[in-house]
C-alpha cells in the first residue's frame, strides 16, 4: 500500500473565521430574499409584458421574472428582473417549454 492513501490533515477555521463566513452568508440570503420588494420599487407595479397596473391586493398577482433564469442572480440595480403578472409569467415559461419540445422533435 502506498503512503499517499493515508488521510490528510485538514486545518479547521477558527471561531472568528466561521463567524465571518456565517455573517457573509446571512447578508447574501437577506439581499436575495427581498428582491420582489426591490423590483417593485425599481420597476413599479406594472406588468412589463401586457402593461396592466396592479394596486392594493391585486399586487400579489405581480411576480418577478429573472431574465436569465437564475433566481440567485439578484443585482442591486434590478437589471435581471422584470415584473410580470402571473398570467404573462406563466406564458413566458410555457413558451420556453414549447420551444424546447419543438426543438427535440426536429
Amino acid at each position: 500500500m502506498s503512503r499517499n492513501n493515508r488521510p490528510k490533515t485538514v486545518k479547521l477555521p477558527s471561531a472568528e473565521e466561521l463567524a465571518s463566513r456565517i455573517n457573509a452568508m446571512k447578508k447574501t440570503v437577506d439581499s436575495n430574499s427581498n428582491y420582489r420588494t426591490k423590483s417593485l420599487s425599481i420597476n413599479g407595479s406594472v406588468c412589463a409584458k401586457c402593461g396592466r397596473t396592479f394596486e392594493g391586493d391585486d399586487q400579489k398577482l405581480l411576480t418577478v421574472h429573472h431574465k436569465d433564469g437564475n433566481h440567485h442572480n439578484n443585482p442591486p440595480d434590478g437589471s435581471n428582473w422584470e415584473n410580470l403578472c402571473c398570467y404573462c409569467h406563466d406564458d413566458e415559461h410555457s413558451r420556453e417549454l414549447l420551444g424546447d419540445y419543438l426543438q427535440v422533435r426536429k
